[in-house]
This record gives C-alpha cells, sequence and structure tokens, in this order.
C-alpha cells in the first residue's frame, strides 16, 4: 500500500467534525423601509410594524424573543423585518437612537429602548409646560434631544456604550428624522396598517393579528403549509 492510499484510508476512518451551524441571528441588514434579521430566503418573511410609545409592542417583544429569535430566526425558518410607525415626536426620538451608528447595533438598540419604556413613559407622563414647550420648539434636532434627555433616553444609549457626542449627532440628523417619518407613511399607504404591532407574513397582512400569540399561530399554521 502507497504512503497516499494509507493516508486516504485514515482520513476515510476518522469522522468529520459537524459543520457550524449558521447563526441567523447575527445577519442584520438595513432594507429600504426598515433592518432585518435573519436568512433572506427563509420562508417565513415577517414584517413587523412597531410604535416604541406602544404598550403592546414592548409586550410583543418581551413574550416573542425567545421562540422568534432564538427558535424561527436562529434556525432559518424565518426572518424579521421591523419598520417604524411614527405616531408622536418621542416615537421619532427613540427610532433615530435606534438606528444610531452601525446597522448591525440597531435590533439590540431596539430591544434596550422596548424593555426599559415602562421608565421612560412614566417619566412623559409627568412633563412639565416647560417640558412639553421644549419638545415643540426649536429645530427637529433641538426638539429631539430635548425629547431624549427629558426621558433619560441619551443616558440609555450611553449605557450602551455610544458617546454623548455620537447620540447627539443621531438625534440632529434632520435629514435622517424626515427618511423615517416618511418611511412609515408609506408603509401605512402600502400595507394599510391599523395599527401597532401589526404584522405582514409573506406579503399578506395578518388582520387582527396584534400580539405573540396569534401570530406564532400564524407561524406554525405557514410552516406546515409549506412542508
Amino acid at each position: 500500500m502507497t504512503r497516499w492510499a494509507a493516508a486516504a484510508l485514515v482520513a476515510m476512518a476518522v469522522p468529520m467534525a459537524p459543520a457550524t451551524a449558521q447563526n441567523w441571528n447575527a445577519e442584520v441588514v438595513e432594507t429600504e423601509q426598515g433592518y432585518r434579521v435573519g436568512d433572506p430566503e427563509a420562508p417565513l418573511q415577517i414584517i413587523e410594524f412597531i410604535s416604541y410609545t406602544c404598550p403592546h409592542c414592548a409586550t410583543f417583544d418581551r413574550e416573542a424573543e425567545a421562540e422568534l429569535r432564538y427558535h424561527y430566526v436562529h434556525e432559518g425558518y424565518a426572518a424579521v423585518e421591523v419598520r417604524h410607525m411614527i405616531r408622536n415626536p418621542v416615537d421619532l426620538a427613540a427610532a433615530l437612537l435606534t438606528e444610531c451608528g452601525n446597522p448591525s447595533r440597531f435590533f439590540d438598540n431596539h430591544k434596550a429602548v422596548l424593555a426599559t419604556q415602562d421608565d421612560w413613559l412614566a417619566t412623559a407622563r409627568g412633563l412639565t409646560q416647560a417640558q412639553m414647550a421644549r419638545w415643540a420648539s426649536g429645530s427637529v434636532g433641538n426638539r429631539m434631544r430635548a425629547i431624549a434627555s427629558d426621558l433619560g433616553l441619551d443616558d440609555l444609549m450611553e449605557g450602551r456604550g455610544y458617546s454623548a457626542s455620537e447620540v447627539s449627532a443621531c438625534l440632529n440628523d434632520e435629514s435622517r428624522a424626515l427618511e423615517i417619518a416618511e418611511k412609515s407613511e408609506a408603509n401605512v399607504a402600502e400595507y394599510a396598517v391599523p395599527g401597532t404591532p401589526s404584522f405582514v407574513l409573506n406579503g399578506t397582512l395578518l388582520e387582527g393579528v396584534h400580539a405573540w400569540q396569534p401570530l406564532r399561530q400564524a407561524l406554525v399554521a405557514a410552516r406546515q403549509d409549506n412542508e
């Protein structure tokens, strides 16, 4: 037996290590209308419409994360695209902050803002007349910075590793603010989104689905249809 033949036999006898599974939660891209995580070719394509001042959106994010992100997305069954629905100036300030920096940071920023919603919404309910006046006057950047400062959203982002100057620059980005608002209006027009959270699955708006359990049922049914 030649040396090369012996080496080939040894190679055949030693089992190959299994390939490392793809972690689709690490695949984050900015789309034309939002941010997507997951396999762009996944059989289940979900669009999630959210407002950061919507308590039901925070509840959805909390209840859905374990199964949606760490089963459906992680395993390549689904991709999730988050799109902003801007209902008020606070939504806009929060959206600017979630989009601050590299697109790969979006979903962690998104989660952080929703996870702390109870705290900063409680602060918003106690606004003084002077604070409300600051929110409604001056340039877009001035208003966005006032909102972020009064609600502690700037501190939240600095706690996530952003510098004060980075946070300020994102809040001052008037062209980005206008773009976010225009995209929100376009989404309403395209899908006739009735409220938040709402979901589009494979191009179709899921009527009456505004929480995790109804969405989960729709995903289970869609997977069965695809098998």
